[in-house]
């Protein structure tokens, strides 16, 4: 079949979000940063002749229905949990992203027999034990971009992504993205005091990826969700920043597909 995805308007308890949905295979749910749903992308796919892939836009991002009502990743998570049984799904994977990533994790801890095997990407979540995370909301976009990335020559979508001055549209869209964002992660920033205290909860296998460069996250917060994740392995990529999805595309598809399919193994934390 075609790996061009379809897009739906998906009403969750009243909430429509915005959903690209291709692929064939085990349903696989993806859940993007704070900077947005970056559409149907390369390493994409690359999974979607394995995987049945549901990329949603999160409420108050992109063309998805507002959601005011939310005030925390906490509120995100069971949001997304009611998603999954709207698509009806009774388990799936679940890879997520930064802020996407906390999500899943939250999602993970929440609910832990509906997830099959988890995939956390430069998460936040946690309080890094050494360093900070960056403040994202004192940045112009254009700052921003060049915190993200590592190196952008080497990201094969990066004129796709960043190439052209964004259209009124565009930019009005990256504003709402933006404050939207604040509300989810702003008190307190970017973590949950609680989380860890559930973390050992989730005990699905579980792939952490960082990239070793990334000037967002620091890689200890990866560390430290290994220490806390029963069957979690971590994975870091050299020459990258924030967005393994987007600068190492086809290394972080094969990173994913392999993990996916492997067997369950008890595993733990590799450098």
């Amino acid at each position: 079949m075609s790996k061009e995805p379809r897009e739906e308007m998906i009403a969750v308890g009243g909430t429509r979000v915005h959903t690209l949905i291709g692929g064939e295979g085990a349903p696989l749910v993806v859940l993007h940063g704070a900077g947005g749903n970056r559409g149907w992308r390369r390493w994409m796919a690359r999974l979607a002749d394995h995987f049945t892939i549901y990329a949603p836009t999160h409420p108050g991002f992109g063309a998805s229905d507002a959601a005011n009502w939310m005030e925390g990743i906490e509120d995100l998570a069971r949001f997304y949990l009611w998603f999954v049984d709207t698509v009806g799904l009774e388990r799936a994977h679940v890879l997520g992203h930064s802020i996407g990533g906390w999500t899943a994790a939250e999602m993970a801890v929440s609910a832990p027999r509906v997830i099959d095997r988890l995939v956390l990407v430069a998460p936040v979540g946690l309080k890094p034990e050494r360093g900070e995370i960056l403040d994202v909301f004192y940045h112009s976009p254009a700052e921003l971009t060049r915190l993200t990335v590592h190196d952008p020559k080497s990201i094969p979508e990066w004129e796709d992504l960043y190439g052209q001055t964004p259209t009124p549209a565009q930019a009005e869209i990256a504003i709402r993205n933006r404050e939207m964002a604040a509300r989810l992660t702003w008190r307190p920033y970017m973590h949950n005091p609680r989380l860890s205290h559930f973390l050992p909860r989730a005990s699905m296998p579980t792939l952490v990826i960082w990239g070793r460069e990334d000037r967002i996250v620091p890689v200890v917060c990866g560390e430290q969700y290994c220490r806390l994740l029963p069957r979690a392995t971590l994975r870091v990529l050299d020459g990258c920043g924030h967005l393994p999805p987007i600068e190492r595309p086809d290394a972080f598809a094969a990173l994913v597909a392999d993990f996916l399919a492997t067997p369950s193994t008890a595993s733990r934390s590799q450098r």
